[in-house]
């Protein structure tokens, strides 16, 4: 039971397709809660380096360390080779817009981000840690400066600066000015990572469907960091704007929403209102109407996208519907109305788009050549490594991705977007494609070994099997109610 393989099978048989997608939902929050109550946590830290008995702890810290404080002071790169710094991340956050709950205080985030620590990790053979940081001014206003200052501080100890959940507009200046200011790559994962791997899926929902990205037309529902990075990254790769139409809470963008023009704060959504959308479409049921693609990354659901809007989209539409923790509208209620490929942010449903098939592997290549920066084409380049290492081993309408099991895709990833970060001139070392996928593969393998084997002495606790029983008899009781 702990592998939780097909938790379908664990609620009744006469419970409805609502109720199990609403039972799959609850379960997962409740195990979690139990979970990370057990554990304390999801990660910790340990040596890398041996202590053979007392004299080297002479060696490690205090006298021998004087001689690596004093050389990395007279060449601060080496603090490249003589710590840690080459391999870790900082993943930093004002968690003011955790998942889908919004703002949860600065210690809310902590769960989200060590659980990128983790995925890290496991995944990417990646060190990282959790860095929540109070983003308000006096008078209680959350400010981009604030977080910018901070990382700026931060960076000596880091080789890479990860920001997740920072809520917009602040998102967008915050990346932004931290790309251009800092001397390390500072990647933003709600943003880039949700559209690189959104653009992914894309790809290869378009090889089913026989259709082109420079043809389709598609509708963005939402406007937040990840769908405005999503237009980005779909128009670099040969989308075109004039048949795009992105929605925000209020209607659709164009060039005449003063909200955009007016308010300088909101220059990426203003960007796209400059170049999508020049039909001046306000209405979803127009916006809808032969839509091949739509991209869904706004207010959880599950009625947030209505049934009868697809039912309006061209044959074989794709649908992503992608916020977190309910999609915008469950899968099977979509292929009723009519979608021919769903997918969703969730991994009890097909078609999971994760950031972590992307993340890990992205800054596990960057860090591997010392790039100062993650260009969009180090992005896009991923997502095109992800979609064919998916082809390769064979995809369907209800099979698009890799999921984060498929260990070998991490490598082969990084090692790609290790070769456009020296194509692009921001990598410092001119290291060989194999050079590359060797040692991520290496450092993978070992964080695999690592846990297995902690696992297997009882230095990570088994979880008992009784709890997860515990928590499916309280689901089905609460959704029977």
């Amino acid at each position: 039971m702990k592998t939780l393989n097909n938790i379908e099978n664990f609620f009744p048989k006469d419970f409805s397709e609502e109720q199990k997608a609403k039972a799959k939902t609850l379960f997962f929050k409740t195990l979690s809660l139990k979970a990370h109550h057990f554990y304390g946590g999801k990660i910790q830290t340990i040596p890398m380096a041996p202590i053979y008995g007392f004299n080297w702890f002479n060696v490690w810290y205090t006298p021998g360390v004087s001689a690596i404080s004093t050389t990395i002071r007279d060449d601060n790169d080496r603090s490249f080779d003589l710590s840690n710094r080459k391999n870790l991340v900082a993943v930093v956050s004002d968690s003011t817009r955790v998942l889908g709950d919004g703002d949860c205080t600065p210690p809310g985030g902590l769960g989200v981000m060590e659980g990128k620590a983790m995925l890290m990790k496991y995944l990417g053979g990646v060190d990282a840690i959790a860095l929540c940081v109070d983003s308000r001014d006096e008078n209680g206003e959350h400010q981009a400066d604030k977080i910018i200052d901070f990382v700026k501080m931060v960076q000596p100890s880091f080789g890479a600066i990860n920001l997740e959940d920072i809520s917009q507009p602040n998102c967008f200046k915050v990346l932004d000015e931290l790309r251009e200011q800092c001397n390390i790559p500072v990647w933003h994962d709600d943003a880039q990572g949700t559209a690189c791997v959104t653009l992914a899926g894309i790809l290869n929902a378009l090889k089913l469907t026989g259709k082109k990205l420079s043809e389709i037309k598609t509708v963005l529902y939402g406007s937040g960091a990840a769908n405005t990075c999503i237009a980005r990254l779909m128009i670099s790769d040969g989308a075109d704007p004039a048949k795009i139409v992105m929605f925000d809470s209020k209607e659709a963008l164009h060039d005449r929403r003063e909200r955009y023009s007016s308010d300088p704060r909101f220059y990426r959504q203003w960007e796209l209102c400059k170049i999508t959308n020049p039909q001046h479409i306000t209405k979803e049921e127009d916006a809808f109407k032969d839509a091949d693609l739509l991209v869904a990354l706004s207010k959880p659901g599950p009625d947030t996208i209505k049934p009868e809007w697809i039912s309006l989209m061209a044959d074989k539409a794709i649908v992503f519907a992608c916020a977190n923790p309910v999609p915008e509208i469950y899968p099977y209620k979509a292929k009723e109305a009519g979608a021919y490929i769903v997918a969703t942010g969730r991994g009890d449903f097909p078609n999971q788009v994760n950031n972590s098939v992307c993340f890990p592997a992205i800054l596990k290549g960057t860090l591997l050549v010392s790039a100062r920066k993650i260009t969009d084409q180090m992005a896009i380049c991923a997502a095109h490594s992800i979609a064919d290492f998916a082809e390769k081993r064979g995809i369907s309408v209800d099979n698009i991705m890799p999921n984060m099991l498929e260990s070998d895709l991490f490598p082969q990833v990084a090692a790609d977007v290790a070769m456009q970060a020296i194509k692009d001139g921001v990598a410092i070392k001119n290291l060989s494609w194999d050079t590359v996928y060797q040692q991520a593969k290496n450092d993978i393998e070992k964080a695999h070994r690592m846990s297995e084997m902690m696992q297997n002495q009882g230095l990570i606790p088994d979880f008992p099997e009784s709890m997860i029983q515990e928590v499916i008899n309280e689901v089905v009781n609460q959704i029977r109610k």
